[in-house]
């Protein structure tokens, strides 16, 4: 974008005051974004579910609803705070901000764009990268926090001393048991095509003017996996069933109110943002776009387009989609998610090995033939599956093997001396009974 001599330019680590600055103003940034993205998310999933249900939505609080979050923040502040009698009162109040931080700490190691030129006073210019900090473990320091985030749900219906609540934890933490295996292992696809976890070094070898190089591309299945996988860890519909309003309430926030209530609420929704950033770093060429390599001040702009296009889909689904059944959840997380995650990262690498061979396009036909069988396979075993019945078990007059007719003795000769002692033990009862009835009353 600019012609500027090699020597004139500085990277922002080499210099001590570049990268404080730099971590200061980006950290505000990132801060403030956050903030108040998740309260216009809010508002972005009123209106979007009212319009695809022919509803008008919110629209009274300022030009259009614009004013409708800071409505609700106001409401949520004069709230009064309630604490139940029987709550640990500590963890009971520790617990909205142990989900709010992970949701947070997310993001700090995704590029927000590439990096850019900046001159400064001393006539010199500085290379100042997109992101807080880029460690060479990015991946894993993602995968960390996501999974840091549900200790808050549990410890939230734990500490608060409610049925309803305690459920909810339980089930949050099996569901992240259950999709955070599938997660971590589709997350290992862009890591064996790049060799490393460092997010930058991602999102670059994405850099394609055709678009082919998205990892979305290389893998779709393992891309479709880690949406399915992400959509659960932050709870969103259809696997909303920490939160299940027809069956547990509220389920882990039943008993919180007012600003704790109104924490929960920002995790869930900076954590709608965190996953979508996530999904695009990894997958969908991060801040890659036409003319972002000429212009990089277009680079944090196509980023927030890609989120947006997440949340919408996320939102999308919630508005089409039934909540999933508790069991099928399990089913779908240990049976098809995790299984197919396996098969799609054994096909990046034998698709890498071959193009090692042959040369780089081999590699994104066996990438494609793969994904493709896959994907059709997986297809074609829903369609011809038979449907599972809720009836309950029927009595039929099949003829029982020698086993049940050895169990059946064995059982038969148990329950004779047992019902003998029930018996007596009854009979002494009555006895007992007349003899207090006919007694002379004093």
């Amino acid at each position: 974008m600019f012609n500027v001599d090699p020597n004139l330019i500085i990277e922002c680590g080499a210099s001590g005051g570049c990268n404080t600055l730099r971590a200061i103003v980006i950290s505000l940034g990132i801060f403030i974004t956050l903030l108040t993205g998740f309260a216009y998310t809010t508002l972005l999933e009123r209106r979007f579910i009212a319009w695809m249900q022919a509803r008008v939505g919110p629209n009274r609080a300022g030009p259009g609803g614009l004013l409708f979050p800071i409505a609700d923040a106001i409401k949520l502040f004069f709230k009064e705070d309630v604490t139940p009698s029987g709550a640990d009162r500590v963890v009971y109040l520790l617990a909205p901000a142990l989900k709010v931080i992970p949701s947070i700490m997310v993001v700090a190691v995704i590029p927000l764009g590439p990096p850019l030129l900046i001159p400064w006073f001393d006539g010199l210019w500085y290379r100042v990268p997109m992101a807080l900090t880029d460690v060479n473990v990015g991946v894993l320091f993602m995968l960390a926090w996501l999974s840091l985030g549900t200790y808050g749900i549990v410890l939230a219906g734990w500490a608060s001393n409610n049925k309803y609540s305690m459920l909810g934890g339980l089930r949050a933490s099996a569901q992240m048991l259950s999709y955070e295996l599938s997660m971590g292992t589709a997350m290992a696809v862009p890591i064996l095509i790049t060799s490393s976890m460092s997010m930058q070094t991602i999102i670059d070898a994405q850099n394609n003017p055709q678009l082919l190089g998205w990892f979305v591309f290389h893998n779709p299945v393992a891309a479709l996996i880690l949406g399915i996988a992400l959509l659960a860890e932050v709870n969103r519909s259809p696997f909303d069933l920490p939160e299940a309003e027809q069956e547990l309430t509220a389920g882990y926030h039943t008993e919180d109110s007012g600003m704790k209530f109104a924490l929960f609420f920002m995790a869930e929704y900076i954590s709608m943002i965190a996953v979508s950033m996530i999904f695009v770093a990894l997958f969908l060429g991060g801040y890659h776009f036409f003319l972002v390599d000429q212009i990089p001040l277009l680079g944090p702009i196509v980023f927030l387009v890609k989120v947006v296009l997440c949340l919408m889909g996320m939102l999308w689904l919630r508005a089409t989609l039934p909540r999933i059944r508790y069991d099928r959840l399990m089913s779908l997380g240990w049976k098809v998610l995790f299984p197919l995650a396996l098969v799609a990262v054994a096909w990046t690498a034998v698709a890498l090995v071959v193009g090692d061979s042959l040369g780089s396009n081999a590699v994104y036909v066996v990438i494609m033939v793969g994904a493709s069988a896959v994907t059709f396979g997986a297809l074609f075993s829903l369609l011809n599956r038979k449907e599972a019945s809720d009836e309950g078990d029927v009595v039929t007059l099949q003829k029982r093997g020698f086993g049940y007719a050895l169990m059946s003795i064995l059982g038969g000769l148990v329950s004779i001396p047992v019902g003998i002692f029930s018996f007596m033990g009854g009979q002494v009862k009555n006895v007992q009974s007349v003899i207090r009835d006919e007694s002379p009353k004093p």
